[in-house]
Formats: C-alpha cells, structure tokens, sequence
C-alpha cells in the first residue's frame, strides 16, 4: 500500500516528504569526523519544516562547522506553518518565497545555559545577514543554487525523488560529499549503478527495519493505514553517501560452502544464484548473483562488483511443461526451457575465495 502511493506520489511530482529527527540523528553519528571546519549545505528543506536544518543548527558547535546553508523551494505546500516570517499578501495568506538562511555561529541568546531551537528562531529573526529572499525559486538546479552548491563541502538532505537521477549527478559533477535519502531500487538506475560499481557512490547504515516513515503533506498519500497519522511508510528507503564509514572495512563473515544442487546456474549469465547476502559460498571464484541488498554489506576489499542485471533461473524442462498448469507474470520460454525471471540481481565476485 505503501509503496504505491509513493509511486503514485511520484507520478504526480509530490516530493515533499520529510525525514524524522530520529531517523537522521541515528544515521548522522557515524560521519560526524567529516564535518569539523566544514560548510554544510541542505538544498532541499525548507528550514522552518526540515529536521535536516534542525540536526545541523543544533548541533553547530558539536560538529564544529564552519557554515550551515539551507535553501527552500517556493512551492513548499507547508511552508511557514511553524514560525512566523513569511510575509503576508493582500488577502491575507502567507506568501511562499524561495530564501536562504546561512549560519556562521550559534550561540546562547537567551541565557539558559543551552543551545536550542529558541536560540535559533532568535538569530534568525534578529540578524539580517541569516535570512534572506533568493531571486529566483530555489530549485536546486538554478545557476544561484547551484553557486552555493560551489560553496559547499557537504551536501546532507532527502531530495525529491522524482529528481534523484538528476540530483545526484549533479552532486557528482560538482565531486561534493554527500548523504543523502533515496530508495533502494536507484541502485538499479542506469545512472546510479555505474557510479556503485566505480566505488563512487555507496549505501550508508541505513534505516531502522529498511522501513522509513516520512512526514507528509499530501491527504492522498499519508493516512492512518500507513501506520502512522500524516505519515507515510516506505520500505526499502535508504541513505546513499560518498564519505567513508567504518562498515565499509568490515569482512562478511562467509560460512556456506559451493554445491551445484544448492546454487543453480542462471541460464542467461554466466552466474550462479544466492538468495540472500549470508548464504554466498565462502569457496566460489565465479560470477555470483546477489540480492541488491548486498550492498549494505559490500566491502570493496573483499568482493568486486561486476554488473546489474536481471537474469533468468531454470524452472523445469520442456518434459515437464504439461504438468506445469500456472504461468506467472515472471515466467518465459528460453531456449526451450521454462525460466523464472528473477529480480534484479548484483553480480560479484568475491575477491579471495577459500581454497
């Protein structure tokens, strides 16, 4: 249900969903040596509504930056709900405008002994030189964005999905670090893989369960069927990053061992089969077809990454077709045989395989 609203939600170019704290918090304390002296730049989040904002305001000092700059695009459907800055047209509604808020330092206004979001709201309303109104309507693809794109060493927020191809190679253009959200199927795109497979681009630790639950405006797509009210759940929802992290030098403990009966050969790849991460045999040295979750356990050390594809496994011969009465929408003849398309699939080859 879930995840055909978000495609449905894609289609109508509904791209504001956002990330809860928690969920950033909980990813965000494994980079946090990136970020000392750095500019930090969340291009896609209204400051006002994005916790991605929130995360680095509050925790300037902690993580030692240099500049934080957030920039938010004009056609936020909720834009200005919580403080009140925007200006007021004359029917009496809040006039959405694309600004941007820069943020050199912050610092303990109201004498509490405590840097929090008051701290903020009050630099903000108080220093001219934060807040600002941007000329055109913060579409990140616009020449000033994407000046303040060149300021930036760190670019950290959840773009609109239905840019992701787009988002991302930009951010490779301009060769910026990043995290960023996105869904585990981009991992197939014909733009992402390549950059995966050239250890470019790779996952980060992920969401609780592979399941995120995202803030959402839209009546349409978040109800209370999605488990949580005014939210949406999506499974396979994941952090794609280019700063290291610890994870990725860690060894996949391997323990199964190659039988022909236990991995079948695919018939349109020189490949064998494994149905899940764990059961890759520890003994192999071809070609192996792993699940695309493979890649929150890749280890550039230990396997190489070969191709995406989705390859077909033998289902039965042509002798026993007749007994066979139910054709699924997965299924095809292939050279004479009746295969089973299997979903997409990273081939890899583990680089020190046991004798």
């Amino acid at each position: 249900m879930a995840n055909t609203n978000l495609h449905a939600a894609k289609k109508a170019k509904k791209d504001e969903f956002y990330t809860q704290l928690a969920d950033i918090e909980r990813e965000l304390q494994h980079y946090w040596q990136h970020f000392r002296g750095k500019t930090v730049l969340c291009n896609c989040d209204d400051p006002y509504e994005s916790n991605f904002f929130k995360y680095f305001a509050l925790r300037f000092n902690q993580l030692g930056l240099k500049k934080l700059i957030c920039t938010c695009y004009d056609g936020s459907p909720v834009a200005g709900t919580q403080l009140s800055l925007f200006s007021i047209d004359s029917k009496g509604n809040e006039k959405k405008t694309a600004y941007k808020v820069e943020i050199t330092e912050v610092s303990d206004t109201n004498g509490d002994g405590a840097i929090d979001l008051t701290d903020v709201e009050h630099l903000i309303q108080n220093n001219k030189n934060v807040l600002s109104t941007l000329h055109g309507n913060g579409d990140f693809r616009s020449q000033e964005c994407i000046e303040l794109l060149k300021e930036a060493d760190i670019v950290v927020t959840n773009p609109p999905f239905s840019l992701f191809r787009e988002y991302v190679a930009q951010l490779i253009k301009y060769k910026k670090l990043f995290l960023i959200v996105g869904h585990q199927n981009a991992i197939t795109y014909k733009e992402i893989f390549p950059l995966i497979k050239e250890n470019n681009v790779w996952l980060g630790y992920g969401f609780k369960g592979a399941v995120g639950h995202f803030i959402s405006p839209y009546e349409d797509v978040a109800t209370a069927s999605d488990h949580r009210e005014g939210m949406i759940r999506v499974s396979g929802v994941t952090w794609f990053t280019n700063m290291e992290i610890a994870k990725r030098q860690e060894r996949l403990d391997l323990v199964c061992h190659y039988t022909e009966e236990e991995y079948p050969h695919y018939e349109d790849c020189d490949a064998i089969d494994v149905s899940d991460t764990f059961s890759i045999p520890c003994d192999y040295e071809g070609k192996i077809g792993v699940p695309i979750t493979f890649l929150y356990y890749f280890n550039p050390n230990q396997f190489e990454i070969i191709e995406c594809c989705e390859p077909c496994i033998k289902l039965m011969t042509l002798r026993q077709m007749p007994k066979f009465k139910e054709y699924k929408s997965r299924q095809k003849r292939y050279n004479g045989i009746l295969c089973q398309k299997k979903y997409h699939r990273i081939i890899i080859r583990n680089k020190h395989p046991q004798k």
